[in-house]
């Protein structure tokens, strides 16, 4: 048993720490940049550097491979998978199949619309909405990667939790008639397709998927981590204890509301999540912070106000804000048996 535990622990260093690639930038800024990473410019630039590559090596594998994978669920299968199901049970495979689908809560409300006209209930669909860009596969390994195996599993467990919670609620509600004429009177997709490719169209369409998402999110990737190397080495380590101690009662309220204006995939934010959690951040917070910036981002309620009535985002919000409040408490309460 131990050597399995070290063989883990051994991959898990190797293939999602890339412990060689922190000592081969470590190398770089100390014998080519002349910069001891031991003091705030060193630090900052080996931050950068080390976060931007691990993030864009693991982003390359991981779409690639859930593209290949997703390939056999496009839309129009989706939705007549979807459509077999009725109650809690439908709600459960739309917030599991968003976790399939890497894309951010802007990406997700053309699917949103594509359910929805295609006759699924509208708690089905936001159950979706909610998990696709909440939580996704690749979010799992890159949350493992920083900092373990057990905080990638309560926050992608949560973040179902909250989008089953929250569709099956608008569901109970019956809130159908707050969605947009334009999107409901357009009439189901009806009969069965054919969904068959090829192998080599499958990797082609794995390969566009990489470049596509790439295009998206490489900046905010940037820009999250720069955020970070900032936090990390530049911010005294007071001022955000301050602001965000976890003995703060308002921590997690100030994290979710400064979220919310932002706009980044998770993969954006993970380097700053990781800067916080270093500088004695509450779990709770941080991974409140994460879910507001990728779920309730200001862009997407924009969009999604074209195709939902007021009444019907205002619930959306509402819900999903306590939901990561509640979250966020509890594991600021509770987290420290998951570092």
């Amino acid at each position: 048993m131990d050597q399995i535990i070290a063989l883990f622990a051994w991959l898990n260093d190797v293939l999602l720490k890339m412990t060689w690639l922190s000592d081969g930038v470590r190398w770089l800024v100390e014998n080519v940049f002349g910069l001891s990473v031991a003091t705030r410019l060193g630090g900052s630039i080996h931050f950068f550097i080390y976060d931007v590559f691990k993030i864009f090596i693991l982003l390359s594998v991981l779409i690639y491979t859930l593209s290949y994978i997703q390939s056999y669920f496009p839309p129009e299968r989706t939705k007549q998978i979807l459509g077999r199901m009725t109650g809690i049970k439908a709600n459960i495979m739309g917030a599991l199949l968003g976790t399939i689908t890497p894309f951010c809560s802007c990406s997700s409300i053309p699917l949103f619309i594509g359910f929805t006209r295609a006759g699924l209930p509208v708690g089905v669909t936001f159950s979706f909405l909610i998990s696709s860009p909440l939580v996704d596969l690749a979010s799992i390994i890159l949350l493992a990667s920083i900092f373990n195996w057990k905080i990638a599993m309560i926050y992608v467990l949560l973040g179902l939790v909250l989008a089953v919670l929250g569709g099956s609620l608008i569901s109970f509600l019956k809130m159908e008639k707050y969605v947009a004429e334009f999107v409901t009177h357009n009439g189901a997709i009806q009969g069965e397709e054919d969904f068959s490719m090829t192998a080599k169209q499958r990797r082609e369409f794995a390969w566009e998927q990489v470049v596509e998402i790439f295009k998206k999110v490489w900046l905010y990737v940037l820009i999250g981590v720069g955020i970070g190397a900032a936090i990390h080495n530049w911010i005294p380590e007071q001022w955000i204890t301050a602001l965000l101690g976890q003995e703060h009662w308002y921590s997690v309220l100030i994290a979710t509301v400064v979220g919310i204006p932002m706009y980044a995939d998770i993969f954006g934010t993970l380097p700053i999540a990781e800067a916080l959690v270093g500088k004695g951040v509450g779990l709770g917070t941080v991974l409140a912070f994460m879910m507001a910036v990728t779920a309730l981002s200001l862009p997407s309620l924009i969009l999604l106000k074209q195709v939902v009535k007021l009444p019907l985002l205002s619930l959306f919000v509402g819900i999903v804000f306590v939901g990561i409040l509640v979250i966020g408490y509890s594991l600021n309460s509770f987290g420290y048996w998951f570092l």
